[in-house]
């Protein structure tokens, strides 16, 4: 039961660390595209940077951290928790008077998750 617990955390750990790198690096990047896509366009653009995020990371870590059924609870989580965290990040960053992307809103974060998480589940091993 320890090790899949410990299994769970590392792999909402990994998906923290992918997207908060990600968030640094849309931040430090951002001053060339000041012009804002539609939303919906914007979300899809995050899904399908977490895939790809999510495909890159089989390269490092091809193997799922959790197992079994904590798969898909992993699959129901973890992309919750690290929209909350995006969010959060994103009241701190305005609160110090920062510029807040959409990536740091809840549902942006989520679905940057939700893509990663979603290639992890059908390809890691």
């Amino acid at each position: 039961m320890l090790e899949a617990i410990l299994a769970f955390c590392g792999e909402i750990l990994l998906q923290l660390v992918i997207e908060g790198l990600t968030e640094l690096g849309l931040h430090s990047v951002t001053e060339p595209f000041r012009h804002r896509p539609h939303p919906g366009m914007a979300g899809i653009g995050y899904l399908l940077f977490g895939a790809l995020l999510g495909a890159v990371s089989l390269l490092v870590f091809p193997t799922h951290f959790a197992q079994g059924p904590w798969r898909i609870v992993n699959l129901a989580v973890t992309p919750v928790m690290a929209g909350l965290l995006m969010c959060q990040s994103g009241r701190w960053r305005a609160h110090r008077g920062q510029d807040v992307l959409r990536i740091d809103r809840f549902a942006y974060g989520y679905l940057f998750a939700l893509g990663l998480a979603l290639i992890r589940y059908w390809f890691a091993r």
